[in-house]
């Protein structure tokens, strides 16, 4: 037994190791896609020029829609850039198609740095450049350090005022500028558009499912389940809980009747007569427990037509799919650091925490219930005891792989609120 478990710890170890070796080629590679992918909608859309309401002939509607691919796509070239720039040190830098790459890349996302950095005169070094640095250039470097200490600092190098000073003058200028307005309403008018766009998908993704999965089963699944299960009278109960819960029922039935006329409250029933009541209980009860296993078996092709329709949404509304992920991503990044906290706080107690095992457990049963499943404790303590550690690993990672680097602060705040 040890031997195969060695053996797979090692095979676990070996594909570890190559994938951290893989790791700068493939965010390089990520990168590298966002970039074309932006380069060919500058190509198809706007003439070969920077995505803007300036280069193309689009309303704000459809400008809208590029910008979240814009965003989105930047989005990816920077974070997988960092995570080049953490990893290059594993891979050849003097290799010439990375340095194409990262030229073209560049290139591409040049176009979309901030005015602040566009203005600057001197802007840093782009990654490619760095990367062509040979030994014999750092040799170069170091025999003449001498000269390199002779430079001027950073801040006397821009001109005599500091850069701050000209970057706030520049934003002066802009907003006084007799664009400002016209550029002020056109954000105004493309972020409102965003947001009721974004607003009415989330709606759509949830009424739409909901009203299909009722009338579906109100008037298309329930005929047919009750149109076939009525020619077999014999089947009535769909698992044993369910025989046992009428069992139950009945039994109490009886003994309340023998009860109530011992008290005197009721005519005295003669043992015919409680037989009679009893048999007519029973058979209401299995009428009721007959029509409850009908709705359940309904519950599950209306809900499996619901998730169709939910995919067939998803899967026509790309568009859209877009826009909502903006829409929540400004949302998010928007809350302050203690709200960012909170949250995440709310949601690992609530799914993961010391409580959560009954919230676990009531909704599992309610959900065999619902799918006329029976629910088994073993089942339901087997799935309590593993995917709440799997969430919490999962949040876990996300927390040290993610928030530490989108939100440090957001992190230390999470910290001091978990102490």
């Amino acid at each position: 037994m040890k031997a195969p478990l060695f053996a797979k710890i090692t095979d676990y170890w070996h594909k570890f190791q190559q994938w951290c070796l893989d790791t700068p080629e493939r965010a390089l590679l990520e990168a590298y896609q966002a970039a074309q992918i932006i380069k060919n909608i500058e190509i198809e859309q706007f003439n070969n020029q920077k995505i803007s309401p300036e280069s193309g002939i689009y309303d704000e509607t459809v400008m809208s829609y590029w910008q979240v691919y814009l965003d989105k796509n930047l989005a990816i070239i920077n974070l997988r850039l960092g995570e080049f720039n953490l990893s290059r040190s594993l891979i050849n830098s003097s290799d010439p198609i990375i340095l194409k790459k990262l030229q073209f890349i560049d290139e591409v996302i040049a176009k979309y740095a901030p005015e602040d950095e566009q203005i600057s005169n001197s802007p840093l070094e782009p990654i490619s450049q760095q990367l062509k640095l040979t030994p014999q250039v750092l040799k170069q470097q170091s025999n003449s350090s001498n000269d390199v200490n002779k430079m001027p600092a950073l801040s006397q190098k821009d001109g005599v005022l500091p850069r701050s000073i000209g970057r706030t003058i520049n934003r002066i200028k802009r907003d006084f500028s007799p664009q400002a307005e016209e550029r002020f309403v056109r954000n105004y008018r493309i972020t409102t558009n965003r947001t009721r766009s974004a607003i009415r998908f989330l709606l759509i993704l949830m009424i739409v499912p909901l009203l299909t999965q009722h009338f579906s089963k109100q008037f298309l699944v329930t005929p047919i389940v009750e149109r076939v299960r009525g020619e077999n009278k014999t089947r009535i109960f769909l698992n044993s809980e369910m025989e046992t819960e009428a069992l139950s029922e009945l039994k109490i039935f009886e003994k309340k009747l023998k009860f109530e006329s011992l008290l005197h409250q009721t005519p005295e029933f003669s043992p015919v007569a409680i037989e009679e009541k009893v048999h007519h209980k029973a058979i209401e009860i299995a009428e009721s427990f007959q029509s409850k296993s009908s709705g359940a078996i309904s519950n599950v092709f209306a809900d499996f037509i619901s998730l169709i329709t939910f995919g067939m949404i998803i899967a026509l509304n790309k568009k859209e799919i877009v826009i909502v992920k903006s829409f929540l991503d400004e949302i998010v990044y928007g809350l302050s650091d203690s709200a960012k906290a909170f949250i995440i706080i709310l949601l690992t107690d609530v799914f993961v925490g010391f409580h959560s095992p009954h919230g676990w457990e009531i909704l599992l049963e309610g959900l065999a219930e619902h799918l006329g499943l029976p629910a088994s404790r073993s089942a339901i303590f087997t799935f309590i005891a593993t995917f709440p550690v799997i969430l919490n690993t999962i949040f876990k990672y996300w927390i040290f792989r993610y928030l530490s680097r989108l939100s440090p602060s957001a992190l230390a705040t999470l910290k001091e609120m978990d102490e």
